[in-house]
């Protein structure tokens, strides 16, 4: 079994509120500038998403430099050596974005950049990208859970690191759910089978739905069309996942033999407030449980945002180093794990502690 024994995360210090969006122009999709004043369309977003505000990193920072923190961090909280790390595997979506341009950069790999950022020398530490979407770091979870089962590895680090903040469109609404920052996990082989990743579910629905969060120009028409944007259709996302989480959930949680009474806590990705706790709603529904959504299911989107790759890694280091007062994770818990993105990528991990 594959078992987490450190975390870390980085949450960028830069809080942008709701209300640095009021002087944005706003279009459509087809280019037409939406009528509704900007208080109107930011309180509305806010009723439907739960964001208030959101994290955005420094000017000077990349994905990597993000990454670098956050991995340290989980070093420094395992207690062992660098060089004895056999993988680093790193998800995220775009690279290293600078500041001012939207173009991805993933050469060299983001892996390579954050093992050279931490000085680790060992050329048998093997460090690669996980292009996955929202599901990257969780997804990173389950492959090192592989390497780990099979001998080849002894210590694996998965991180998920991203700035969004580069790649939004200033004209779409949709741009204020997006946030950046960075969580790794250092896991490490165990013989107790009652310990670590007991049970994965992942699927993919690209025929129909692959569209469904993709690049695209601007709404506005007056931005080169050479330059894309992070797109998504934001109702046929919301009817996705409703449609399809609760049962990858479901399903891993049978290969499990777990009934979700017996789950501490689900660690979903945070990529809207209302669409997540519809999300637990569904899925405590398909066992008739009594438990409610607010109890099981950690919350941080309302002030962090969407950080995709990063949101579960980061919502983990929280709550283990006691930054969540009303959530706790204690030994012998078992938590799941689970998150949905573009693909579209669904994957739900079982995990005891």
């Amino acid at each position: 079994m594959a078992i987490i024994t450190g975390t870390g995360s980085y949450i960028p210090h830069t809080k942008i509120s709701n209300s640095n969006f009021l002087n944005n122009t706003f279009y459509e999709p087809d280019g037409a500038v939406i009528p509704k004043d900007n208080s109107s369309i930011t309180e509305k977003f806010s009723l439907i998403t739960g964001i208030r505000e959101r994290r955005y990193a420094q000017p000077e920072q990349v994905a990597s430099s993000l990454g670098i923190i956050a991995a340290a961090a989980a070093l420094e909280a395992s207690g062992i050596n660098k060089e004895s790390l056999d993988y680093i595997i790193v998800a995220h979506n775009f690279g290293d974005v600078t500041t001012g341009t939207n173009r991805v950069n993933i050469v060299p790999s983001v892996a390579s950049k954050i093992k050279a950022g931490l000085k680790i020398t060992n050329p048998d530490c093997i460090g690669y990208d996980l292009a996955f979407g929202c599901p990257g770091w969780v997804e990173g979870l389950i492959q090192a859970n592989y390497y780990l089962k099979s001998g080849d590895a002894q210590r694996c680090m998965v991180i998920g690191t991203e700035t969004l903040s580069r790649v939004i469109d200033p004209h779409d609404r949709d741009s204020m759910i997006f946030s950046d920052g960075a969580g790794a996990a250092i896991l490490e082989k165990s013989d107790i089978k009652s310990l670590g990743i007991l049970a994965h579910k992942t699927q993919t629905f690209a025929v129909e739905y692959s569209e469904l969060i993709r690049m695209d120009r601007s709404n506005s028409p007056a931005v080169e069309s050479c330059n894309i944007f992070l797109k998504m259709n934001g109702r046929k996302v919301y009817e996705f996942a409703l449609t399809h989480v609760p049962l990858v959930i479901k399903g891993a949680l049978d290969k499990a033999a777990l009934h979700i009474d017996e789950i501490k806590l689900i660690l979903i990705h945070q990529a809207n407030e209302k669409m997540n706790n519809a999300i637990g709603e569904r899925l405590l529904n398909l066992y008739s449980s009594k438990s409610t959504v607010k109890d099981i299911m950690p919350l941080t989107v309302g002030y962090l945002g969407n950080s995709s790759v990063a949101s579960v890694p980061t919502l983990l280091d929280m709550i283990l180093k006691g930054k969540m007062e009303k959530h706790k994770i204690g030994n012998g818990d078992k938590v799941v794990f689970a998150s949905v993105g573009a693909g579209m990528n669904i994957n739900a991990v079982v995990y005891g502690f």
